[in-house]
């Protein structure tokens, strides 16, 4: 058991990741395993499937605790709100056959890796398990399971190159690919016989297959030589050395570039169709791991599995090599499988309640069975008819059918989204998207327009702005830095014979009227490059003194960053840098005499009115050095500022009607970009997301340079007149070519006027007010101010600059304000924001994409207003669902329990003609209602135990109560009713009826002689016959009643087949009611009752009919009822973010303007922690310029 087992039975997997789980460590015992198989048996495998549903169970059961080095079982529990359990067998894997001994296994012996340390002594086996498709190996020394198929983080750039740059033995490959495993990203079909199937595994299944088997070029080591190898993609193991050849190449694993250049493909993951180019991995010489070195850059020289290489630039070694990074589902691709099939449990209080719904009815059942069992008992039944009839009472109150109806309606709603461009890869979100109240948008792309077009450019020189040139000109732009910069300050390649790249860089581009020369080979003096992008002069183009322009090295864009740079040389001329990026952050990379001294006026005057503004920079480089050999830091210092180039982003068509719409339904609209924070909340003001009467705030916070504290100011800012800039346009040259609305915001000075203060004091007591920061400010309020961070959340609309960390943080922060959050953005920088939130949509030209539950194939936020709009419906559909099905098992409970009385029940058909044709077609035909066109101001409600709910259940309870007992109790003293005879009604009928000489009149010529000779089951009796009746027409009723229309979905009346069913079911049960044909009645176990009887039967349904009704209409549905209800009893909403509403407002003092607070020393370390699902893939195109 090892020295201290209680200590060593515990540990945590992945700890600090998205998926961290407990593990805990048990060895089977043979005893307890023996009386386990015994209880399999006895149980006839009931207990076998209960330890299936609690895996916890069936260890505590079979296993005895002890050390996870001991242990040949592991128990696993997340450690999120859910606390799922898992069991996992321990396997042991066997490399004797391939070490036969140390000396001959020099390569994976080094102590760094988790290969030798995995390794146990003399057995030569490694233990293991596999959670969730990775596999985790024992590490002997550390006394932990550690995670294989992936390369270890704590390797340095330096080291990579050194130890991975010639290629693995084969002695090492073969051990990695034993204790790796294969290199896929299996997804298996489940069989139908499983009873299991779903869609999805075969859509994912193909998804995935294409890469699994691909021929790839390696790199093997053999006694210090490098030789080339072909084998199939399943065979890779980390560290293994690709070769990437020329022409398009799919990607089998994630790997590192370790040499020349690459254009990826990434629309696989992302969804989005801009080449990505990935520049190779730097030979840095120091102590910090390759990705701490790299920062947010490292995914810049990483390429990703199911991604297409679309082309290679060799460097001087003439190959592109890349080092194996991860392999099968460790990969980016097989992340997203894993998120897909391992879907994180979702807490909404619908499932919740479900479960406790059927609790509730378990528990009815019981009190059903304690019933059954004493009255059949005390009438001297046998033991086994007590029995089988108590168990029957189980499958009448709880209804079967309920998860296959709540489906169908998931179903229907997923296929009307379909129908509409939407499509989803996670369906039980659909009825979360009814409770979304807060919806956060990506603006570029998603609020704007994709494209941007070119305004103007401001030119700079000797310290100066210099006039404006308009696009487009009469005149063309003159040669010169900037007219350089335009032309080769870009990542953009020519792709199937067109220009391909981010639309700024397109553009840009386009404005110089050059070309890219796409062949390849161009010598370059002083290089030893023979693959350098050369740009030249198109036929459009003016005149420049110079043959072309070569690109010989990118440093790609960085959102971390904020900027791109590019080494270029002039054809027989020197080398330049050229950098383009954010404003603020270029100018600070620029020599302090070359930037205006108005920079920050003019960038603010542009901003202001919405435009995308972009600063540019460079510098000479001396001759001689290589560009290959430069970092990044060098490159980008000491530059000269060159000017501003002005792009103008649009609102697209339907932004502001759709933003309009969410806020009459009182859902909240916020903005998450990565732009400037002036052009975003002049974005933000022009789409209506704020109101022209409403007040900005700028929140802004700041480390304090020295200390480890921090500040946090509040400026309001100021909403200036149109004529005011169109006068300060004017002065500066800069006349718009066409009218428009200037809304802006700029900073209150302090000595603003008397008047403005008290405008801006009436919109802050009146709560008409937003806060806008800036992912920075962001950061250090959630470090060094957290107990602010929810009072500035409940009124923040803008928040910009922000990475995707941030995003995904954003999300995070509101949900734990108790707010149902969307995120709309483009799935590619926004993906991790789009996995956390309720509902992510992610707008995309593909049909499905894997990063985001919703998929809509139009790029248009219109998709957004319509997936709440269905969420709703698909929401109250189930809330009917749910009240049918109580309704339809508890009448049919109440039945069978008073005809248990008289130790009678429902005959086999009647129960089949309930379930089949009435409560299986109604359960498929009640979803068919589509949603209600217009949002209300209002959301359905989220829980099954709500008070409308629960009184609209229990009084339509005792309404079918009332009625059936009422027909039980008033049939036994009708004139003609008898106990023994089952024919009596009849037959004294017929006998007066002759004497009257009027048979024909009253229908009753079926009851012949023969009549009496039927065999009569137990089950015919006039009790039988009034209360299944009653019951069957009642579930009718129920039906009709709980189909909800308005305001969430449409009136009833427009689902035809609903109607059409209602009405023919009606009419055959009234068929069944009033027809005397003896071969229907024998089968169907009913009896003849007099005319009168089944008129007041009709009677007693359309009196119920009536009561269920109005009742519905004028209680359960009049909500000003139930305000008034909540406003008399004092009720208020226990949502956190509704309490801190209430709070701030009795607050006088938020929010404090023109102050300045400070943070203790003591802050709050959440680097690491800016997300939830951070999927490397995605955070690799944020467009923060």
């Amino acid at each position: 058991m090892g020295e201290n087992p209680a200590k060593n039975h515990y540990a945590q997997l992945n700890q600090g990741e998205e998926n961290e789980m407990e593990i805990f460590g048990y060895k089977t015992q043979g005893c307890r395993k023996a009386l386990c198989i015994a209880g399999y048996f006895l149980s006839c495998g009931a207990l076998l499937l209960l330890f299936y549903w609690k895996p916890e169970w069936d260890v505590w059961a079979n296993c005895i605790r002890c050390s996870l080095e001991e242990a040949d079982v592991v128990l696993l529990r997340t450690t999120d709100e859910f606390r799922i359990y898992s069991r996992k067998t321990v396997t042991w894997i066997s490399v004797s056959a391939l070490i036969q001994s140390r000396l001959n296994y020099p390569a994976t012996a080094v102590e760094d890796s988790i290969f030798s340390k995995a390794i146990m002594k003399p057995s030569l086996q490694v233990k293991s398990i596999q959670v969730q498709r990775i596999r985790y190996v024992w590490n002997i020394y550390a006394k932990q399971f550690q995670k294989v198929g992936a390369l270890e983080d704590h390797h340095t750039c330096s080291a990579i190159h050194a130890k991975f740059g010639s290629g693995l033995t084969c002695n090492e490959w073969n051990v990695r690919k034993v204790i790796c495993g294969p290199n896929t990203i299996d997804v298996p079909v489940i069989p139908i016989w499983k009873l299991l199937i779903k869609e999805q595994s075969v859509k994912l299944h193909r998804l995935v297959e294409s890469h699994n088997n691909i021929m790839v070029t390696v790199c093997r080591n053999k006694e210090g030589d490098s030789c080339f190898q072909e084998l199939e993609s399943h065979h890779l193991v980390p560290g293994d050395m690709l070769v990437l050849k020329e022409g398009k190449t799919l990607l089998p694993c994630d790997a590192i570039l370790i040499s020349g250049q690459c254009i990826v493909n990434e629309s696989m993951l992302t969804g989005e169709s801009i080449p990505v180019t990935k520049t190779h991995l730097p030979q840095a010489d120091n102590f910090k791991p390759w990705r701490m070195h790299c920062a947010e850059d490292y995914k810049k020289h990483v390429l990703f599995c199911g991604t297409e290489v679309i082309q290679t630039k060799a460097d001087d070694t003439g190959v592109v090599k890349a080092v194996v990074l991860r392999t099968g589902f460790n990969t980016a691709k097989g992340d997203l499988m894993r998120s897909i099939l391992y879907p994180k449990p979702m807490n909404f209080k619908l499932y919740r309640d479900a479960l406790r719904f059927l609790m509730c009815l378990i528990a009815f059942a019981a009190i059903g069975m304690i019933y059954t069992v004493c009255v059949f008992a005390l009438n001297g039944e046998e033991a086994g008819e007590v029995v089988k009839k108590s168990l029957d009472v189980i499958t009448i109150a709880v209804p079967p059918a309920l998860p296959a109806a709540l489906t169908t309606g998931i179903i229907y709603t997923q296929r009307r989204l379909k129908k509409k461009g939407i499509f989803c890869i996670s369906p039980q979100r659909i009825n979360m998207c009814g409770q979304l109240n807060l919806i956060c948008f990506d603006k570029t792309g998603t609020l704007t327009e994709d494209g941007l077009d070119l305004w103007g450019l401001l030119p700079c020189e000797r310290n100066c702005f210099q006039d404006i040139h308009s696009f487009p000109a009469d005149h063309s732009l003159p040669w010169g830095p900037v007219f350089r910069a335009m032309a080769v300050c870009h990542s953009l390649i020519v792709w199937e014979g067109k220009i391909q790249g981010d639309p700024l860089d397109v553009k840009m581009f386009e404005a110089t009227n050059w070309v890219i020369d796409d062949s390849s080979g161009h010598q370059i003096e002083g290089q030893g490059s023979t693959h350098a992008t050369v740009v030249r002069p198109g036929p459009k183009a003016s005149s420049a003194p110079v043959e072309g322009v070569a690109i010989l090295h990118q440093f790609p864009f960085s959102s971390a960053l904020q900027r791109m740079s590019v080494i270029a040389q002039e054809i027989g001329g020197e080398q330049q840098v050229f950098t383009k990026g954010a404003p603020e952050m270029v100018a600070m990379l620029c020599r302090a005499e070359t930037v205006p001294l108005n920079f920050e006026s003019k960038l603010l005057l542009y901003t202001a009115q919405g435009f995308r503004v972009i600063g540019l920079a460079c510098k000479s480089l001396q001759a001689g050095k290589q560009s290959t050999d430069l970092t990044r830091e060098e490159v980008e210092s000491d530059l000269t500022f060159l000017g501003l180039l002005i792009m103008e982003n649009r609102l697209k068509r339907e932004t502001k009607p759709v933003l309009e719409e969410l806020s009459a339904a009182r859902i909240r609209s916020v903005m998450v970009t990565g732009d400037n924070i002036q052009t975003a909340v002049t974005v933000a003001k022009n789409a209506g997301m704020i109101s022209p009467t409403n007040r900005v705030i700028l929140v802004e916070a700041n480390k304090i340079p020295g200390s480890f504290s921090a500040s946090i100011t509040w400026k309001p800012l100021e909403k200036n007149k149109p004529e005011d800039y169109r006068g300060l346009a004017k002065a500066m040259g800069l006349e718009p070519r066409s009218p428009r609305v200037f809304t802006s915001a700029l900073p209150v000075e302090d000595d603003s006027p008397p008047t403005t203060e008290r405008r801006i004091g009436l919109a802050l007591a009146s709560g008409q007010y937003h806060f806008a920061m800036s992912g920075k400010s962001y950061q250090i309020v959630a470090q060094h101010f957290r107990h602010l961070l929810p009072k500035l959340l409940l009124n923040g609309t803008v928040f910009a600059r922000m990475s995707p960390g941030q995003k995904s943080s954003l999300v995070e922060e509101f949900q734990k304000l108790d707010y149902f959050v969307g995120m709309c953005g483009d799935g590619a920088n926004d993906c991790g924001a789009l996995k956390v939130a309720h509902a992510g949509i992610s707008l995309s030209e593909q049909e499905a994409s894997v990063a985001s539950p919703f998929t809509s194939r139009t790029p248009s936020i219109a998709c957004v207003p319509e997936l709440i709009r269905e969420g709703r419906a698909a929401l109250v559909t189930s809330f009917c669902m749910f009240k049918y099905m109580a309704l339809y098992s508890t009448i049919q409970y109440l039945g069978v329990l008073l005809l248990y009385w008289q130790l009678n029940a429902f005959g086999n058909y009647q129960f089949l003609f309930q379930d089949l044709a009435i409560t299986t077609v109604i359960g498929v035909t009640m979803s068919f209602t589509g949603a209600y066109p217009k949002l209300v101001p209002y959301r359905p409600p989220s829980q099954l135990i709500s008070p409308p709910l629960l009184l609209s259940v229990v009084l339509n309870i005792l309404f079918s109560l009332s009625m059936q007992v009422f027909g039980f109790v008033v049939v036994q003293e009708q004139p003609w009713y008898s106990k023994t005879d089952i024919h009596s009604a009849c037959l004294s009928v017929n006998n007066h009826v002759e004497n009257s000489s009027s048979i024909s009149s009253l229908g009753l010529r079926g009851m012949r002689d023969g009549a009496h000779g039927q065999t009569d089951n137990g089950y015919k009796s006039y009790e039988n016959t009034t209360v299944w009746l009653l019951s069957t027409i009642n579930c009718l009723i129920v039906a009709l009643v709980f189909s909800k229309g308005r305001p969430f979905r449409q009136p009833i009346y427009t689902n035809y087949v609903f109607i059409l069913v209602l009405i023919g079911q009606l009419g055959v049960c009234l068929f069944l009611v009033f027809a005397d044909i003896d071969d229907l009645y024998s089968k169907m176990d009913l009896v003849c009752t007099p005319t009168t009887w089944r008129i007041s039967m009709v009677i007693m349904l359309a009196v119920t009919l009536a009561a269920s009704f109005l009742v519905e209409e004028a209680v359960i549905e009049n909500r000003p009822l139930w305000l008034l209800l909540k406003k008399t009893f004092r009720y208020h909403s226990k949502s956190h973010y509704k309490r801190l509403q209430r709070v701030l407002e009795q607050d006088s003092a938020w929010p404090p303007l023109n102050e300045t607070f400070f943070s203790d020393s003591v802050a709050i370390s959440v680097e690491g922690s800016m997300g939830g699902h951070s999927n490397p893939t995605f955070d690799s195109n944020e467009d923060t310029l």
